[in-house]
């Protein structure tokens, strides 16, 4: 079967006009295009001259056509005759879950639900005897139009010509609950488990193996990491067997973590409404499906919004969540007589107008009032004294300007430096970048060698502490928070840390933790900030010459990310 590779400006079947390459594979092209006879946004898959997967391609398309689910992107279209073959796509809008976690994890609600109703489409998919074989962040979307979106159903697998390995070999299903499970891993965590190459970092790992999402993020519940750990290692545990399915997932997920609701989708534009020329903006394929562009942070319609801790991880819900859920129009304000409507809206506008002439009013009253109490001649006992109020200070995050390891318990042997080296990383501000302990072999408690390793940041002047926030690798790590005013030197006797007054107790964390300065410490100063590590979780991913070394025992070994110190300036 011959193809063609096309350009922009080029007509498929005198009516599908090729835009703009959105991807370029090997020996495949996913372009954005516009249906000229039904004036849509859509995409077009098209091949280069010798593509050995081309019929496997169409064959997947073409079975992939006859889902109606609108969960699953569309197939509108397949040709491959007359020396040329092309695949027509719905046009998908919104983000992939790949852009939802550029700002971090989902919310634990809001992660299960996405990743519950995609498995319920996949479900359906799977009852027809159809499946998808290679799911990444890139394939799930969340679209204004109509929710959740998969895109590549059959179709992505036959472009990378990928076969089934290990449990999933005879088993699409398996293949897809894994799949499944990876994505609901990459929500709660940030990270990709699977083998497919993707925009998010891997999933770190420990002996060989995924670490779980528990012991990456301290926000992940026992109940929901072990059916991950049932689904994407197949492996039972004390809560049931393997998962198998992406039905029995979604049964598993709503057991544990009752889903929070989807939002309603948002209504279609009204009938030849275009922000580009073409229709709303996205595709099959745009920031995701076959890898996608990234989000243009510039433009509005890109989805990228941040919202505040806590809100819902897309800009559609933080709309869509201020209006009932129940499906209709708003409030049923639709249902009245036009007359009726306009009537009210006369009514409304005048009880609009009394109520800001009411609120000015008060505002009015409150503002003279607090003139008053900030009159500053107030007179104390005939002295004639002036009393101001001091304004209040607020603590900020400071600015550290050096780091260094603390590593009083050394035992002087070679290879006992703590990695001075790379202490840097903890203050940078790169989430990617970390500082790491030297590694101990049998005991979390430094092998039974030391009390203690440190990380002093030095902050260049007198502070007082509110908050120190410290993102640690995976695993158990514990600390506590050190403040005073002996810096970097060469002691490294046990009686160094005296020194040092005790502002933040011994806390265990994983993940991203911020220790709170007590209240009986809140006016202790210092010029450096002592971040004290006692406890060591298990290293990820040792090399083989350590493992060696180790003759079998387990490594510890901490990490730091990143470290904020916030507070004020002591005066």
């Amino acid at each position: 079967m011959s193809t063609y590779t096309s350009e922009p400006g080029t007509r498929l079947a005198g009516r599908y006009r090729l835009v703009d390459q959105v991807t370029v594979g090997n020996g495949w092209t996913m372009w954005k295009a516009i249906d000229e006879t039904l004036a849509r946004p859509v995409s077009v898959l098209t091949f280069a001259s010798g593509f050995p997967r081309v019929s496997q391609v169409v064959t997947a398309a073409r079975a992939a056509s006859r889902l109606t689910d609108p969960r699953m992107a569309q197939v509108f279209d397949v040709e491959d005759g007359g020396g040329q073959a092309y695949i027509v796509l719905e046009w998908v809008g919104g983000e992939t879950l790949t852009d939802m976690l550029a700002d971090g994890p989902l919310e634990p609600g809001r992660a299960c639900s996405l990743i519950s109703e995609a498995s319920r489409a996949l479900a359906g998919a799977h009852a027809v005897g159809q499946a998808h074989l290679r799911l990444t962040p890139d394939a799930l979307c969340w679209t204004r139009s109509s929710g959740i979106k998969i895109t590549g159903l059959g179709i992505d697998a036959a472009l990378a010509g990928d076969g089934l390995t290990g449990p999933a070999a005879h088993d699409p299903a398996i293949a897809d609950t894994i799949a499944l499970a990876g994505l609901l891993y990459a929500a709660l965590t940030g990270y990709w488990p699977g083998e497919q190459p993707t925009r998010l970092p891997p999933a770190p790992v420990s002996d060989g193996v995924v670490c779980t999402p528990r012991q990456v993020s301290a926000d992940v519940s026992s109940a929901i990491d072990s059916v991950i750990v049932r689904a994407l290692l197949q492996r039972p545990t004390r809560q049931g067997p393997p998962i198998q399915s992406p039905a029995a997932l979604a049964d598993a997920i709503a057991g544990v973590a009752p889903p929070v609701p989807l939002p309603e989708p948002a209504p279609p534009a009204p009938a030849g409404y275009s922000d580009r020329g073409y229709g709303d903006r996205g595709g099959y394929g745009d920031r995701g499906g076959y890898g996608g562009y990234p989000a243009n942070p510039n433009d509005p319609d890109s989805w990228q919004t941040p919202g505040p801790q806590g809100t819902a991880p897309y800009p559609e819900r933080r709309q869509s969540a201020q209006f009932p859920a129940s499906g209709g129009h708003r409030g049923g304000q639709r249902d009245q007589a036009p007359y009726q409507g306009n009537e009210r809206r006369g009514t409304n506008r005048v009880l609009v107008t009394v109520v800001v002439l009411l609120v000015l009013i008060v505002i009015a009253a409150a503002v003279w009032a607090i003139g008053l109490r900030k009159t500053p001649s107030q007179s104390t006992g005939g002295t004639g004294t002036h009393h101001t109020t001091k304004p209040s200070t607020t603590a900020t995050a400071l600015t550290a300007v050096g780091v260094s390891t603390f590593n009083i318990d050394s035992v002087k042997t070679p290879g006992d430096t703590e990695d001075p080296e790379t202490a840097g990383n903890a203050i940078d501000g790169n989430l990617k970048t970390a500082w790491a302990t030297s590694d101990y072999f049998g005991s979390p408690q430094f092998g039974g060698l030391k009390a203690g390793v440190g990380l002093l940041i030095d902050m260049g002047k007198q502070v007082k502490l509110s908050q120190i926030e410290v993102l640690f690798g995976p695993g158990s790590t514990t600390a506590q928070i050190y403040l005073g005013n002996s810096g970097p030197s060469l002691d490294t006797s046990k009686t160094a840390l005296n020194s040092f007054t005790l502002v933040s107790p011994s806390a265990t964390a994983t993940g991203d933790h911020k220790f709170d300065v007590s209240s009986s410490e809140a006016n202790a100063t210092g010029r450096y900030v002592l971040i004290w590590l006692t406890s060591l979780p298990v290293a990820v991913n040792p090399s083989q010459s350590i493992v060696s070394a180790a003759g079998g025992q387990k490594i510890y070994q901490g990490l730091i990310y990143n470290v904020v110190v916030r507070g004020t300036a002591a005066h």
